[in-house]
């Protein structure tokens, strides 16, 4: 299997690195990465009933997946989907608990509406009108690699564009303890099956036994295995020097995925 793609847009959010420009300087080298609070904004384009209830998690995917389109020119209506979440909403599923728990056990509807894993993909649609096809995955700490194959596979096999959203945000204790995610982020990828003027950088996408490697950068490497979404960094790196080469992403052991890049 060797599947290949373009890079059209880029949308990225994760503590410090508030959208793609800025993580771009840091992932090159222009810039030292500073660690801080991911800052999450409210989604513009949601109606303000949505746009009250939405959680750090939905806010995370529609930041990167909106940030992507934009950079990229596509029409969000029309764009198919995968999202890709490694455990879905931990505040959620954490208040849930905490009233099943409770004397009172009526549970929330929006509560419960809001913990299910394909709620981003559901405000995603709100969102931006689109009402193409949505995959939702979760394969734990091989989210993002899943779902790039996941994409890739639709780019290959249905020739159109394909938008990835991958994100994660943080357990409240006691779960943290077992799940120690720290802090909310997001990477998008449009995926598209032939180059535009947009383009970004070309890849090729195969299954591989290649262990991932730690990045160079101490601060980066700690911020990639902290947030599962985060696994994208290495390639991200290639995409944001310029630089042809070969990343290996951590998928279902012991299978590794081996994305090839080639700068446009």
């Amino acid at each position: 299997m060797n599947l290949s793609v373009w890079i059209d847009g880029i949308g990225f959010v994760a503590p410090g690195l508030p959208a793609w420009p800025a993580t771009a300087d840091v992932l090159a080298g222009h810039a030292a990465y500073e660690s801080a609070p991911t800052v999450l904004a409210p989604p513009a384009l949601l109606p303000p009933a949505e746009r009250r209830r939405a959680s750090r998690l939905v806010k995370a995917a529609l930041g990167a997946g909106l940030e992507a389109v934009s950079q990229s020119g596509a029409d969000a209506a029309t764009l198919a989907t995968v999202f890709a979440s490694s455990s879905g909403d931990g505040h959620n599923c954490h208040a849930l608990c905490e009233t099943l728990a409770s004397d009172d056990r009526a549970v929330s509807p929006t509560r419960f509406h809001n913990s299910v894993h394909n709620a981003a993909a559901g405000y995603w649609g709100i969102a931006t009108g689109a009402m193409a096809p949505s995959q939702v995955l979760c394969a734990y700490d091989a989210g993002f690699a899943a779902g790039l194959l996941e994409a890739t596979v639709q780019v290959a096999t249905a020739k159109t564009p394909i938008l990835l959203i991958c994100y994660d945000a943080e357990y409240p204790e006691p779960i943290f303890a077992k799940r120690p995610v720290p802090d909310a982020g997001g990477v998008a990828l449009l995926l598209s099956p032939a180059r535009s003027p947009q383009s970004l950088a070309a890849a090729k996408v195969s299954l591989g036994d290649t262990p991932a490697v730690a990045m160079a950068d101490a601060a980066l490497e700690k911020l990639r295995t902290d947030i599962p979404a985060m696994r994208a960094l290495p390639l991200l790196q290639l995409i944001a020097r310029a630089q042809a080469g070969t990343v290996s992403l951590e998928y279902l052991a012991p299978l590794q995925l081996q994305v090839e890049v080639a700068p446009c």
